[in-house]
């Protein structure tokens, strides 16, 4: 079974969430392993049906055409399989952070914006509410000013804190890309695993794989923004294009699946 990350492991990491995209070659190859492993999985904060659409592909084959394919968006709290989204009802928190935070962050004098000027943005996920400091004149200074106030209205309203590569996402609290990936596991009675990722958010997932008892492999996709998952990870490839390079290689060397 093979499980990715989206953002900056299948996707390179950009100003603008809204403009992420996967790699065509990453998409290929895929396409090409649907058929040769037992199963494919993307496990992301995004919401499920988000990443299928960033997962389009122009003039090529994308996410959607992935044999097999599952999304466990939302951390695990939603899924998508077979062109339809499976989800429960988002928690009351997210409703009163969403209507709370751009007053939070006005408040303590960051400027909030829409992607065309520099500053905070926020992204509605719907079950949550990331907020960028990527396009922050000070991105990193923005996100330690942000984390404790963020914190508090997290543990005010019942979610959990989700630290990134310069985001802090408030999402539901009680599950994770590990929970996701691991229950996806003992789903599917995977005989071996892949997890690929780049963020802290992924060494849950990396646990899963060690926790799960199968032989596993973990991939990071390395930045020179997160280190920590180099350190834990059994391979490092350098970014979205390694990633795409190693799908490919696999795809290259696996034979065609016995059928009976």
């Amino acid at each position: 079974m093979i499980g990715l990350d989206f953002d900056g492991t299948l996707a390179p990491i950009v100003p603008d969430p809204a403009d992420a995209r996967v790699a065509p070659e990453a998409a290929a190859a895929l396409v090409r392993l649907g058929g040769l492993v037992g199963a494919v999985a993307i496990v992301t904060g995004r919401p499920a049906a988000t990443a299928i659409e960033y997962g389009r592909v122009p003039g090529g084959p994308g996410l959607a055409d992935v044999p097999g394919l599952v999304v466990l968006g939302q951390y695990g709290l939603e899924r998508w399989e077979g062109g339809r989204v499976t989800s429960p009802p988002p928690p009351p928190g997210v409703e009163r952070v969403r209507a709370e935070v751009p007053a939070l962050v006005a408040s303590l004098g960051f400027t909030l914006t829409d992607g065309a000027e520099p500053g905070v943005t926020l992204e509605d996920k719907g079950r949550a509410v990331a907020v960028h400091t990527r396009r922050a004149p000070d991105p990193e200074g923005t996100l330690r000013a942000l984390r404790e106030p963020l914190a508090k209205l997290a543990a005010e309203t019942g979610l959990a804190v989700e630290p990134g590569r310069l985001v802090l996402e408030l999402r539901p609290s009680g599950m994770d890309k590990g929970h996701a990936l691991g229950a996806f596991l003992a789903e599917r009675a995977a005989r071996s695993v892949l997890f690929a990722g780049d963020d802290l958010g992924d060494l849950a997932a990396f646990e899963a794989v060690r926790l799960s008892g199968l032989p596993g492999v973990t991939v990071c996709s390395a930045s020179t923004e997160v280190t920590e998952l180099a350190r834990r990870a059994d391979v490092v490839v350098d970014g979205p294009a390694g990633v795409a390079a190693l799908l490919t290689a696999l795809a290259d060397a696996l034979p065609p699946r016995a059928t009976s």
